[in-house]
Parts: C-alpha cells; sequence; structure tokens
C-alpha cells in the first residue's frame, strides 16, 4: 500500500466537494458543479513531463476502462500553464482533460499545496500528489494526498471506490 501524507486534506471523505472552475489544456473552462450525475477523479500532480507524473497519469489513461471511463469524469489538475499540459496531454496522448491551476487556488482550497516545502528551492505554487473520488452527488469518497512526489496514488483503492458507486 502507497505510503500516504500525516498531513490532513482540508477536504476529506464525507464532505461536499467544493466547486471551482479552472481551465483545461485547450483553455475551455471546466467546472466541477457541472460533473453532477456522473463521478469525478481529480489527480492533482506536481509538474508536466516529470518522470512520476508522467507514468502516473500513463497509467491512469492506459487503464482508463478501470477507472470508469467514459462515464467517470477523470481530470490531472496541476499549476502548470494549459500550455504546457496542451503539450503535455499531446506528447503523451492522454485521453482526459488536464486543467491549470496556475495560482494553486484549487490546490490551497482541497489541502494540497505545498507550503515553501517543495525541493530545496522552497516552492510553494505547486499540487502535492493527491487523488479524490466524488460521487455523482458531489460527495468526496476517497482522498489521498501521498507524502512523497515519488509515490503514485493508490490506484486500487481509487478503482475500489468508483466499483462501490
Amino acid at each position: 500500500m502507497p505510503e500516504t501524507t500525516q498531513h490532513v486534506p482540508r477536504v476529506t471523505e464525507g464532505d461536499e466537494a467544493p466547486d471551482f472552475t479552472l481551465f483545461t489544456h485547450d483553455m475551455e473552462p471546466w467546472t466541477l458543479s457541472e460533473k453532477r450525475g456522473q463521478p469525478v477523479v481529480l489527480l492533482f500532480f506536481p509538474g508536466a513531463f516529470t518522470s512520476v507524473c508522467t507514468t502516473e497519469l500513463n497509467a491512469v489513461n492506459n487503464d482508463r476502462d478501470a477507472f470508469g471511463a467514459p462515464e467517470t469524469a477523470i481530470v490531472g489538475i496541476s499549476t502548470d500553464s494549459p500550455f504546457v499540459l496542451d503539450e503535455f496531454r499531446k506528447v503523451n496522448d492522454l485521453q482526459f482533460s488536464l486543467l491549470s491551476d496556475h495560482d494553486a487556488d484549487v490546490s490551497e482550497t482541497f489541502g494540497v499545496k505545498y507550503d515553501n516545502d517543495f525541493t530545496p528551492m522552497k516552492l510553494d505554487r505547486i499540487s502535492k500528489r493527491a487523488a479524490f473520488v466524488i460521487d455523482g452527488d458531489g460527495i468526496v469518497r476517497y482522498a489521498e494526498i501521498t507524502e512523497n512526489a515519488g509515490v503514485q496514488p493508490d490506484f486500487d483503492a481509487i478503482k475500489e471506490t468508483l466499483d462501490a458507486l
């Protein structure tokens, strides 16, 4: 089982997921509340074109059916610009949307933003690696933040949560 952080997310299982609108890789607005009626998987990740993030998103992309696609809305969220995310999506042939949380506001809301402690550079506008499953009523059914950015989310637990919805 992957390591999880001792940090408690601001948004936890049983909470109503806070609504937000971010722009996709192709500069289209994406609003969480517009996905009511279907499950949503939010995958926060630190940065496009990094090895662990690329591995994570490709693993999900290659197993979309097991994550409930197309009925489940799967999205990746990072603080990269939409332009970087667009190129990252093209290079990896990702078949789900990538959202730009450029100012890290949504990461902050969900409690998954680094606080001047990411790498020796003390970066703070970076999303931690985290996964949330939100049911069709907008309730968080799974929440995970990895302590180590090199550790993948627990894909089996995400799939089990989706199967139980």
